[in-house]
């Protein structure tokens, strides 16, 4: 997945730009595709500067097993939840190593990321095949309609920073931690930011299945302590060719959506923007 990732937000750098503001979409015809097996990863780049708390939400509203509706994501990792193959929910949240390869039993003990802290009932546990690091895992429930908060904070130690992820449970009024890693970073802050919808079922029927969510609310703390609104978004994709994607700004949210019939009516590279009148800072706990 990172390496999907990165390549699909470096290639869309190259995409021409426009602001628009869209709709949802109807039916589309079928189209040739690199991966007819997947639906195709679609992503929401956020430009904004660096920072150390990154919040946002997240609202499902189409999902099939074999989802993923990742909220925050960020130059070293990301965060989000989950419909598994098997219909089952979570919340996950990961950070990578600064090493490439897939393999995590190649990497060096001081390349790897390290697990200083975890939340109750949070599984945490190192991943390859996807790039490598360290990962958490937390069973929840979520269910479609309803809007999740999500919040990355940050700090820099060194060549080193820390990032821990705290889920907000509505049901109990309290905000789960996920886990807290340090990776080398060089001493770089939080920054990257972006979102994305992922099938990774790829059994050739999640690709003609719709998920779709709604983006909005998010937020950067940036380094010097101001605050400032993710109002616009870049819209990119992965190297699948399939066009039954879509993005487009709905309400105060953006929204995502891939998997046939969805029908393609925001050009790759656009840049779309949410009003913010009337929005306000989140309500964070305590630090």
């Amino acid at each position: 997945m990172k390496g999907l990732v990165l390549a699909a937000l470096a290639a869309s750098l190259l995409l021409s730009m426009s602001t628009t503001s869209v709709s949802a979409a109807p039916v589309a015809p079928k189209n040739p595709a690199i991966n007819p097996n997947a639906a195709r990863s679609v992503h929401l780049v956020y430009p904004a500067p660096e920072g150390t708390l990154f919040y946002n939400e997240v609202t499902v509203e189409e999902s099939v097993p074999g989802s993923y509706f990742m909220a925050c994501g960020f130059a070293r990792g990301y965060f989000g939840i989950q419909e598994l193959g098997d219909g089952s929910k979570r919340v996950l949240f990961s950070v990578w190593d600064p090493t490439k390869g897939d393999d995590p039993n190649a990497v060096q003990k001081t390349q790897q990321v390290e697990v200083l802290g975890q939340g109750d009932d949070v599984e945490v546990k190192r991943f390859g095949g996807e790039g490598t690091g360290g990962q958490s895992f937390w069973k929840y429930d979520w269910k479609i309609g309803h809007t999740y908060k999500l919040l990355v904070s940050s700090k820099v130690e060194g060549d080193r920073t820390t990032f821990t992820g705290y889920f907000f449970v509505p049901e109990q009024d309290r905000w789960q931690k996920m886990a807290t890693f340090r990776t080398q970073t060089g001493g770089a802050p939080l920054k990257g930011l972006y979102s994305f919808v992922e099938d990774f079922r790829r059994d050739g029927k999640s690709a003609a299945q719709i998920r779709r969510a709604r983006f909005g609310g998010g937020w950067l703390q940036t380094t010097s302590g101001d605050w400032v609104a993710l109002r616009r978004a870049r819209f990119s994709a992965d190297g699948n060719t399939q066009l039954t994607i879509n993005a487009g700004v709905t309400g105060d949210s953006f929204f995502l959506q891939n998997g046939d019939p969805t029908v393609n009516t925001t050009p790759l590279g656009t840049v779309m923007e949410r009003p913010i009148e009337g929005v306000n800072l989140p309500e964070l706990m305590e630090k």
